[in-house]
């Protein structure tokens, strides 16, 4: 996540991005949980790929990806900053896991032009299956990098683990009609480079292949909440393209799937890597728990944790760390993610374009 973006219920009385389902509340109106959206005509939870890919994933897969991500960051000065060793090893260890997965995997690079003049060559990391009609592609994406101050084990190795363990227990040939291209950025934390450098390179042909996209920033805060975007907002660069209320309203009902009432929020400008798909006009959702906004007791209530306390209180510093996620979270967030990714995967006829 940005360094200079607050998300959650970090806003102030008067402009409040918490949204129920069809209502825009303004002011410091408490927000609602999600709701039924008869606008959003979302596929059936049905399909066998879709229930066994749910069953199969779990935040204890996601766990063993967000440890070792850790244990990178601890190896190389306490972070995985873009540019930067740890950085580097991260690339190494993702693309390697998608490698052994069966996805076909690559790491396009892009110059970073820094404040002073410098320049380094940093990569993405790019994976697709190898099944699917290429001209249908679902894709989710998490960043990568650390802000220098910390490991970045919230934000962002947990994004990056629920992605990875879909990945593994899809398989790189899943038995799906639609190809699904998992993204992992670079320089998210530097002005969402690697995203923005990514979408930028594709020829304009490719854009229009993309179906949706999918963004995952930040998904086990220790005093969690369950935010969902797509839909929702004053204009297109709050609410995303036509068709992102589809992807926000499958996230919503995928977590209350797990059990997990979430609420609608509005996507913040330069806030993650979504915006560059959003300005391509592509239909986008994202789903995060929170960083430095603080819970209320509605939240509390309906979520658990500590109402009055911030989301993530080691957001961008050194104690962002494996030990302090937690597990919950992970667990709920990577199973609605799966269960999205599996049913766009069998189905995109009900996004527009």
């Amino acid at each position: 996540m940005r360094l200079d973006v607050v998300r959650g219920s970090a806003h102030r009385c008067g402009v409040v991005h918490l949204l129920a389902a069809a209502v825009l509340f303004a002011g410091c109106t408490s927000p609602r949980p999600a709701g039924p959206d008869a606008s959003a005509q979302v596929p059936a939870v049905a399909g066998a790929f879709r229930s066994q890919l749910v069953e199969e994933v779990t935040g204890t897969g996601a766990l063993v990806h967000l440890e070792a991500l850790q244990r990178i960051a601890d190896a190389h000065d306490g972070n995985r900053a873009t540019p930067g060793p740890g950085y580097d090893a991260s690339v190494d260890y993702v693309a390697g896991v998608l490698r052994d997965a069966g996805f076909d995997v690559s790491t396009p690079s892009f110059v970073l032009h820094s404040d002073d003049g410098e320049r380094a060559t940093v990569r993405n990391v790019v994976a697709q299956t190898r099944t699917g009609d290429p001209q249908q592609v679902v894709m989710a994406g998490a960043h990568l990098d650390s802000v220098p101050e910390g490991p970045g084990i919230n934000d962002n190795a947990s994004g990056v683990a629920a992605l990875l363990e879909a990945a593994i227990r899809m398989g790189g040939s899943p038995p799906v009609p639609n190809t699904v291209r998992l993204a992992f950025w670079a320089a998210e934390e530097r002005n969402l480079d690697g995203s923005v450098a990514y979408v930028d390179s594709l020829p304009r042909s490719d854009h229009g292949a993309i179906a949706l996209y999918l963004n995952l920033d930040m998904l086990a805060s220790p005093n969690a909440g369950y935010f969902v975007q797509g839909g929702h907002g004053d204009d297109e660069s709050e609410t995303g393209p036509e068709g992102s209320e589809v992807v926000g309203r499958m996230l919503v009902e995928e977590l209350a799937a797990t059990g997990v009432t979430a609420e609608l929020a509005r996507f913040e400008n330069d806030g993650s890597d979504y915006e560059a798909f959003i300005e391509e006009g592509i239909p986008t959702g994202g789903v995060y728990s929170g960083d430095s906004g603080v819970k209320t007791s509605q939240q509390a209530e309906r979520w658990g944790g500590r109402a009055g306390a911030v989301f993530d209180p080691c957001y961008h510093t050194a104690c962002d760390r494996a030990a302090g996620i937690h597990p919950g979270a992970l667990d709920n967030f990577s199973d609605a993610i799966a269960g999205t990714v599996a049913r766009f995967a069998e189905s995109t006829e009900t996004i527009a374009r």
